[in-house]
């Protein structure tokens, strides 16, 4: 069934919603304002309960069950945000439920996962591969599937937080947020359009997994041979039929990120609005900070959705050498110097004068690649932008170093 839903089937899960989720906070981000030219908002999902806007689906899914349905349990399919949220509901409504998971899900969003009171099954590489196993224990046990995405109970509670968008931000020009199989962007999309037709709704689909512009070009769902980025929580290897059928109507622009953009956004959010966001709940703002959507400057405002905020702490740490080394502010260099007493200093010292700061240093005697009485020094460095990052490896390369840069922009 692809039918599109109605503005009444949104209002319908806010109704069942009231008291379940939170209204989240719209904020202003002058940063994006004085980029863009236009006020930006930041709609804050990643503070929604369960961290993330899954639960607006998931319980709406599942609140509907008949009570047969509900004594059978409910399985999932999810990376951690939509496991979540499926658990949250389930354990609201006193509901059994299963959550199959890839193998490499990130361990706090496992752990939260089981903290809900869900039970958690390890399957595949993927959210694919766990959706296999969720339809075969369906299948086996009688449970219902909550699917993550393709349903239109999921999509109608996605669908309610462009309701609050609008009560918060009725003046907004766009909205744009992350896709990955489509339910929030198709229930985003529903409401809105019927509010205000004039309104643009834009998605953001991580470069390494954009099933959504293939599929739009071919006028059908279209399954990527490979799904590879660090955002997670929008790494789909195939649209939904009914959520495409969705995007395909009412949807104006699906654009594309990298994972250099997502760093680079969440270090943003992070350093300027002081907010712990997800790679995928960055996707919105990635696209605003790089161009890969320029709102119109009519002076209407563009509402970003921060969709989650469930990020595993030692991948925080690594996005955000990753965002800083995009920003052109962490530099992984290596440099040749004569192997002798003294010369580790000197180089320091040299980088000490340029005002940077070494994070780390390795230094090496016995590569195969060294000339005789030559050494290497592998070095992080910290700088304060572009510019003094070439003015260092200047200077460095001035006082006789050979230097290569490993990673940095």
């Amino acid at each position: 069934m692809t039918d599109l839903l109605s503005l009444a089937d949104i209002e319908a899960a806010r109704d069942l919603l009231g008291g379940v989720v939170k209204t989240t906070p719209l904020v202003i981000s002058r940063p994006l304002t004085e980029i863009t030219g236009v006020p930006v908002w930041l709609k804050c999902e990643n503070q929604q309960r369960a961290g993330s806007y899954k639960v607006r689906g998931a319980y709406t899914r599942i609140a509907r069950l008949s009570a047969a349905d509900r004594a059978r349990g409910v399985v999932a399919a999810s990376a951690g945000n939509h496991a979540q949220g499926v658990a949250l509901a389930a354990g609201l409504l006193g509901i059994h439920a299963t959550v199959f998971m890839p193998e490499g899900a990130p361990l706090p969003k496992v752990t939260a996962t089981k903290g809900y009171g869900a039970v958690v099954e390890y399957a595949g590489a993927s959210v694919d591969d766990a959706l296999v196993a969720a339809h075969e224990f369906a299948r086996r046990t009688g449970a219902v599937l909550i699917h993550p995405f393709d349903h239109p109970d999921v999509i109608a509670g996605q669908g309610t937080l462009a309701l609050e968008i609008l009560e918060q931000c009725p003046e907004a020009g766009t909205i744009i947020t992350a896709v990955g199989g489509g339910g929030l962007v198709s229930g985003l999309a529903v409401a809105a359009k019927a509010l205000r037709p004039d309104l643009r709704v834009i998605g953001v689909q991580a470069s390494g997994a954009a099933a959504f512009p293939p599929s739009l070009a071919a006028g059908s769902p279209q399954k990527l041979d490979t799904c590879v980025t660090i955002a997670d929580g929008i790494a789909v290897l195939r649209p939904g039929d009914l959520t495409f059928a969705h995007v395909a109507k009412l949807v104006d622009d699906v654009v594309t990120v990298t994972d250099e953009d997502l760093s680079a956004a969440l270090l943003v959010l992070l350093e300027r609005h002081k907010m712990v966001v997800e790679p995928a709940g960055a996707a919105g703002v990635a696209a605003l900070l790089t161009g890969a959507y320029q709102p119109p400057r009519d002076g209407r405002p563009v509402v970003a959705v921060l969709s989650g905020g469930n990020i595993d702490p030692m991948l925080l740490l690594r996005v955000i050498e990753h965002g800083l080394a995009s920003a052109g502010r962490f530099l992984r260099l290596a440099v040749r110097c004569p192997d002798r007493p003294g010369e580790l200093a000197r180089l320091l010292g040299q980088i000490a004068e340029q005002r940077a700061n070494v994070v780390d240093v390795e230094h090496s005697r016995q590569s195969p690649r060294l000339s005789f009485g030559e050494a290497e020094v592998a070095l992080s460095v910290e700088t304060r932008g572009p510019a003094h990052s070439s003015a260092l490896i200047g200077a460095l390369r001035e006082a006789g170093y050979r230097v290569s840069l490993l990673t940095g922009v």
